[in-house]
C-alpha cells in the first residue's frame, strides 16, 4: 500500500497485521482523491492548505494522501492499538509529524475539536457506524457547516442519502458518499 500522488508520492505504507484493519485500497483512494480533485465544487482549493480529518483512520492512509496533496494538517482518531501503532510510524515516515495529531479515541465519543474543511469516515463494514460517527463528530465541533464529509461503507450499511450529496459510487462491495453539510 502506497501514497498515490502529491508530495509523497509511492511512499509505503505500514499496516497492523490481522484483520482489525481493514486499509482504504490503493484503487479506492484514487477514485475517491479523483471525485474530490475533478468535481466542480472541488479542485485544489478544496484540499490545498485545509485541516482534515481521519476518522476510524486506521494506517492514515486517507489524511497522508490528503496531506501529500497540499492539506495543512490532518487530524487521525483511531482506537485500536496496533492501527495506532502502524498510524504513528506512517506519518513518522513521511515526516508528518508537524502537521498531523493523533488521538487514540473512540470516534463515538470524539474530543472537542474545531470545523475541519474535509473529513474522511471509513467504518469497519456491516456495523452502521456512520450515523452514529456523523452524529457525534457533528456534537463535538469537527463537522461544521460547508464541511466536506467523504464516507466509505459497505454497500448495505446505512449512508446519507438526503441533504446536499456531491457525489456517490459503488466500488466492489463499498459505497462511497460525499456530502456537505449544510
Amino acid at each position: 500500500m502506497r501514497i498515490i500522488a502529491g508530495a509523497w508520492r509511492g511512499k509505503a505504507l505500514l499496516a497492523p497485521a490481522g484483520l482489525a484493519t481493514r486499509p482504504t485500497s490503493q484503487r479506492m483512494r484514487q477514485a475517491i482523491f479523483d471525485v474530490l480533485m475533478h468535481a466542480p465544487w472541488g479542485g485544489r482549493a478544496l484540499l490545498e492548505g485545509a485541516c482534515v480529518l481521519d476518522g476510524f483512520a486506521g494506517t492514515g492512509a486517507m489524511g497522508l494522501e490528503a496531506l501529500s496533496r497540499g492539506a495543512a494538517h490532518a487530524t487521525f482518531i483511531e482506537s485500536d492499538r496496533a492501527a495506532v501503532a502502524a498510524l504513528r510510524a506512517n506519518i513518522a515516515g513521511c515526516g508528518a509529524a508537524d502537521r498531523s495529531r493523533v488521538l487514540a479515541a473512540d470516534i463515538l465519543r470524539p474530543p472537542r475539536g474545531t470545523g475541519q474543511a474535509v473529513v474522511f469516515l471509513d467504518p469497519p463494514y456491516g456495523r452502521d457506524l456512520l450515523p452514529a460517527a456523523e452524529s457525534a463528530l457533528r456534537d463535538a465541533g469537527w463537522i461544521v457547516r460547508g464541511t466536506v464529509v467523504v464516507t466509505e461503507a459497505g454497500q448495505l450499511d446505512k449512508a446519507r442519502d438526503k441533504g446536499d450529496i456531491l457525489a456517490q459510487r459503488l466500488h466492489g462491495a463499498a459505497r462511497v458518499v460525499v456530502w456537505r453539510e449544510a
